[in-house]
């Protein structure tokens, strides 16, 4: 159960939140080969970690979408489904659902339903959208680059939980999501960044509302996501990731430039 920060081989620890006087206290949650990191005032994860085992995923089916609450925490500290009923927004899996779902099948089959805890989710704008698509298909670009070596990733993901996020049924939307990737070269723990930032998409005040069976509404515009410094990252989403941050593969004159904009994985920059 939970993350392993020894699972590369070298040491890859999740990034925790750096203290302050308006931080709070964060609830550590262990589900099958990852861990959340929940923030019970904003009720969503300030960070989530999981293993990857590439060389032994196994495909099950989705399954009915049957999400539900963590009974090992309050409700209230927890974006339920309240907060995803009738509108145009999609419940955004942090830890990708095929991610942890690897070794025995009934170990993998434990993982998959663990993927669909509510604290396992943030609100997405709902609808295709090609950055979209790009977001969720990096760590597969990764792995597969990463394939000559142990085939294993440790893979960071959580929305940045920003101030100005904006209202919306008792929560703050995020505007703004990270992801860091690690993994093993062989002979030093490596990583790289990523944002997606959805902010053209997210109006709450226009949020448009939904009749019951009602499908949703046409993307509003377009994602951006983007290759960043992990030290980008970690100032961004205001946590603590040293090893991380000097295992970043982005070359310092390419991140010296800023964040690069990414429309396809090819646009990815990887050593080698």
């Amino acid at each position: 159960m939970g993350f392993d920060a020894q699972f590369l081989g070298v040491t890859a620890p999740m990034p925790r939140p750096v203290p302050g006087p308006e931080a709070s206290e964060c609830v550590d949650l262990a589900y099958v080969h990852f861990s959340v990191l929940l923030d019970p005032v904003r009720r969503f994860a300030r960070v989530t970690g999981v293993n990857v085992d590439g060389a032994a995923l196994l495909d099950l089916a989705r399954g009915g979408d049957e999400w539900r609450l963590d009974e090992r925490v309050p409700a209230d500290w927890q974006a339920g489904p309240a907060v995803y009923a009738a509108n145009d927004l999609d419940r955004g899996h942090l830890v990708r659902r095929r991610d942890p779902v690897w070794g025995e099948p009934a170990v993998a089959a434990r993982a998959n339903a663990d993927t669909f805890h509510y604290t396992n989710a943030a609100p997405q704008a709902a609808g295709f959208n090609q950055s979209k698509e790009l977001w969720l298909g990096l760590e597969d670009h990764v792995l597969a680059y990463a394939e000559t070596t142990a085939q294993r990733l440790s893979v960071f993901t959580a929305p940045v939980l920003g101030s100005a996020d904006p209202e919306y049924r008792g929560i703050r939307v995020p505007l703004q999501f990270w992801k860091v990737v690690a993994w093993n070269t062989g002979a030093a723990l490596a990583a790289t960044g990523f944002v997606l930032d959805q902010s053209p998409l997210v109006d709450t005040g226009q949020l448009r509302e939904r009749a019951a069976g009602e499908a949703a509404g046409p993307p509003l515009g377009p994602f951006r996501a983007f290759q960043v410094p992990v030290s980008a990252v970690a100032e961004l989403a205001s946590l603590d990731m040293p090893e991380l941050v000097s295992a970043d593969v982005l070359p310092p004159t390419v991140a010296a430039a800023g964040w690069r904009r990414l429309e396809t994985t090819g646009d990815v920059l990887l050593p080698g």
